[in-house]
């Protein structure tokens, strides 16, 4: 099965094509607008004749992000008639930080920042599958020191993504604390969940599917000069 990735709740914007699971081929960037200007551009490279699915991370993240990577994908499953997957954004994080670290055997929490000492996270453990299993579900949290105390004291929790490097000061006084700041958020992590979702008929409905935001859309006054209220 041939699956279009597009992944665009953050600042990057990364298109990929998963084949059986597998990823066999991918585009990415994190230039400014990088999603409005090059999604198409990497659509278009990574999108073949014989396509079964098209998959989107669903979110928590950018606002606007999602939205244009929502958008893209309904297009393009309207024009195909190919079915829509999603995956939630920090499980798919998570699911890259365990393919990448196959021996790690602690929790993963992907950090997603949400502006000031707000991220948008979720607890993350594998099952004896070693598939990703959710251990708290995604939430807007106000870090603080002790937040994360009930899965730290019982063993290691690895902080992953743009909410990790912040939240460093406040939660890494704690032994079993660990930040992987190098870790890039990246379609990819979403091709082994949406083999499994489109093999069990886990779509979406294309008319009423909606990105997860968590929070309310807050507009904000515009600074560009000579443009007025």
């Amino acid at each position: 099965m041939k699956i279009l990735l597009i992944e665009t709740a953050t600042p990057v914007c990364s298109v990929a094509l998963a084949v059986d699971g597998a990823i066999a081929g991918i585009r990415q960037s994190t230039d400014p607008n990088a999603h409005s200007t090059r999604l198409p551009l990497f659509v278009k490279e990574m999108l073949p004749p014989d396509l079964d699915a098209v998959c989107v991370s669903a979110g928590p993240g950018s606002y606007t992000g999602l939205r244009i990577g929502v958008s893209t994908a309904k297009g393009l499953c309207y024009a195909l008639g190919r079915p829509l997957l999603s995956v939630p954004t920090l499980l798919s994080m998570a699911a890259r930080y365990y393919e990448q670290h196959p021996d790690y055997e602690g929790l993963v929490c992907p950090m997603i920042d949400a502006r000031r000492m707000e991220c948008y996270t979720m607890v993350v453990g594998r099952d004896e599958a070693g598939q990703p299993r959710t251990e708290r579900g995604t939430q807007a949290d106000v870090v603080e020191e002790h937040l994360y105390d009930r899965w730290l004291d019982a063993g290691t929790v690895t902080f992953i993504g743009d909410g990790a490097a912040k939240t460093r000061p406040v939660l890494g006084s704690h032994a079993n604390a660990r930040f992987d700041e190098s870790f890039v958020i990246s379609a990819d992590g979403m091709a082994a969940i949406a083999q499994r979702k489109l093999a069990a008929g886990e779509v979406e409905d294309v008319a009423y599917f909606e990105p997860f935001y968590l929070k309310d859309f807050v507009a904000k006054r515009s600074v560009v000069h000579g443009l007025r209220d």
